[in-house]
């Protein structure tokens, strides 16, 4: 049975198979580089025949046949032939698709063990990032460099480090030992965390959003949830996930510029997906210790569920801020918390907790420290300090429509003052 479809629901079709195709030719032959780049290059011919075309009633099987025909052409020409031949020979067989009546064998589902491969430790935290949207997630190299702002070549250079270094590291296609699954679960969870972040707050650029990066970490995160049904740091991070970006259509003014989560039409929020994480993050709390991730969605949730700032249960927040804390401390929770204490305490105690951070290395460099002083500034009526911050971490960010709302609060004083 075959079907037609666009280019854009080629891609969407396409996206979900990536692993599992990755996977199994991994599983079968090795060499994750090798067939990574078979992988892409069946990507690319399915995208340029299916696109008006017809789609194969077994998209995954024909991708695996093309795949597998990239490396056999590959390994024929670097004179491996007859040994490559003699090795395929008595592994499973590849490039046949069952017909209508013939059983087919039941499909396994690699993801899981490809994502721990591609956030080895031996590879960098950034090329984790760059790797999973690759292998895993089915960008190609030029939509991940232009997602992250890059030239492509940088991007390309990058990926290649992250195989050369699973490589080096002598890593095979196995799940890690039952040592080693909690912390390598941790660090895919963290890349998964990063490619959300980026996508909802673009580290540089004139966009606040790249939408398809925090579509394709939901969908991943979805994935592993699909495969860890019971882990409750898995099902916090989507419901997170899902509790943030609800929020997106109403975080940008209709020139682009950030709108403050206090300043937000609480209507364009996407209910449905509230609904979701909320329903999500409430059957995981209490089912046992609660993560930094699980807590996180608990504070996005009273967030989402309350009906403008000065309704939020901001009591509950800070403590809960209190527990992420001692979870998993950090100057960003800090600075968080920071706010919850100025919306309870009064901002005097808020601007007296930031004093604790201002020397840390890993936030005085940014801009965050001195927007939320300048926030906190604001609430405390000391106008003037509040416009020499604003102005001082506009200076700091690199993302424009941080930039000009960090400037026009700046600019609000000033005419204030006039």
């Amino acid at each position: 049975m075959t079907r037609s479809l666009t280019p854009d629901a080629v891609a969407e079709l396409l996206r979900p198979l990536v692993p599992r195709v990755l996977g199994t030719l991994v599983r079968r032959y090795g060499q994750f580089e090798a067939c990574e780049d078979a992988v892409q290059e069946a990507l690319l011919a399915a995208v340029e025949q299916w696109s008006g075309g017809e789609v194969p009633g077994n998209p995954r099987a024909w991708l695996v046949t093309v795949a597998t025909r990239r490396l056999t052409d590959q390994w024929r020409s670097e004179s491996a032939r007859r040994r490559r031949e003699e090795t395929v020979a008595v592994q499973e067989p590849v490039g046949i698709v069952p017909g209508p009546g013939e059983d087919r064998p039941p499909e396994r589902d690699d993801t899981l063990t490809l994502l721990f491969l591609c956030c080895h430790p031996a590879v960098t935290p950034s090329s984790q990032v760059a790797l999973t949207l690759r292998a895993v997630g089915g960008l190609t190299t030029a939509e991940i460099a232009s997602a992250f702002l890059v030239p492509e070549p940088t991007m390309t250079r990058r990926i290649t480090r992250a195989k050369e270094s699973i490589a080096a590291a002598g890593s095979t296609f196995e799940e890690p030992s039952a040592e080693e699954r909690p912390e390598r679960l941790r660090v895919v969870l963290h890349v998964l965390y990063l490619i959300f972040n980026e996508g909802y707050t673009a580290s540089s650029g004139e966009q606040l959003h790249r939408v398809e990066l925090t579509a394709e970490a939901i969908r991943l995160t979805r994935a592993v949830l699909a495969l860890l049904p019971d882990d409750g740091e898995v099902a916090g991070l989507l419901a997170l996930m899902l509790l943030t970006d609800a929020r997106r259509p109403a975080r940008t003014r209709p020139d682009g510029a950030l709108m403050p989560l206090a300043e937000q039409d609480r209507r364009l929020w996407t209910v449905p997906v509230i609904v979701e994480g909320v329903e999500l993050i409430s059957r995981t709390l209490g089912r046992g210790p609660a993560g930094p991730y699980q807590v996180q969605a608990a504070i996005a949730a009273l967030h989402d569920q309350a009906a403008s700032t000065d309704g939020t249960d901001w009591p509950q927040i800070l403590e809960l801020y209190g527990v992420l804390e001692e979870l998993a401390p950090s100057p960003v929770v800090t600075l968080n918390r920071a706010i919850a204490v100025a919306m309870v305490h009064g901002p005097a105690e808020g601007l007296a907790l930031l004093t604790t951070i201002e020397g840390d290395s890993r936030i005085k460099q940014g801009h965050r420290l001195d927007a939320v002083r300048a926030h906190l500034l604001e609430l405390a009526g000391d106008h003037a300090a509040a416009r020499e911050h604003y102005l001082r971490a506009a200076e700091r960010t690199t993302s424009l429509p941080e930039r000009r709302y960090l400037q026009s609060r700046a600019a609000t004083f000033l005419s204030a003052d006039r």
